[in-house]
């Protein structure tokens, strides 16, 4: 994979309270529209970019894929997340996939004294995989990594039915300074790209950093 990089940001408010993140994603990345401000909008970048994704496929497999796409915006909102991108590759001949997700979300009143172990107890609690306190260059964070099972619309199956597939990931909580706490996760169905998407994953995690309204850098929340 190249490692020409492009530098991503959101910002995160709480009663007045900004903070800026900043990460770097690698080259080859497609990106979904997230800052749209109407459906229409929406459905013209995921056409702009299916053409993009499958340049050579009819019109009807790009509106649907497209439509695929929007059906799953409504759980980014709930989710809060800020970015969503996805890239194909080839490794050892494979052909992989691995989507990436960035989401902010608020942190309990009784978590905020110690987010990182309140974070902790709730992952280790679910017993879906294997959680650890790590240390990243912006500060203290959670990691959880395992597997969870998905499943592909009946709409792109023959049968008619949703096929289920299980999907391997790593999920990495970061607090902020001003209570919220950043999500980053990264997701693959395809296990042969595991090493390679985590190594990636980790370079993306490595570059994370915080500002504030005028572009000084912020410490660690915890």
């Amino acid at each position: 994979m190249s490692t020409v990089t492009t530098e991503t940001e959101a910002t995160s408010v709480v009663d007045g309270e900004a903070v800026h993140l900043r990460w770097i994603m690698p080259e080859g990345f497609f990106e979904l529209p997230m800052d749209v401000e109407s459906i229409e909008e929406l459905a013209d970048g995921l056409i702009e970019l299916a053409r993009e994704v499958m340049p050579g496929a009819p019109p009807d497999m790009q509106y649907q894929w497209a439509a695929l796409c929007a059906g799953n915006y409504d759980t980014f909102i709930e989710a809060g997340v800020q970015y969503a991108g996805f890239v194909i590759t080839e490794v050892d001949g494979t052909r992989c996939t691995a989507t990436v997700h960035v989401s902010l979300l608020d942190v309990p009143e009784e978590a905020r004294f110690n987010p990182v172990h309140a974070t902790i107890g709730a992952l280790t609690a679910l017993d879906q995989g294997e959680v650890a306190e790590i240390g990243l260059p912006c500060g203290r964070a959670v990691s959880w990594i395992g597997t969870r099972q998905a499943a592909i619309d009946a709409a792109l199956m023959p049968s008619g039915h949703d096929e289920p597939f299980w999907t391997s990931f790593i999920q990495v909580q970061v607090p902020l300074p001003n209570g919220t706490t950043v999500v980053l996760e990264m997701v693959t169905p395809t296990q042969e790209g595991w090493e390679v998407f985590s190594a990636m994953f980790a370079g993306i995690l490595k570059s994370l950093c915080f500002f504030d309204d005028a572009g000084n850098p912020l410490g660690p929340a915890a």
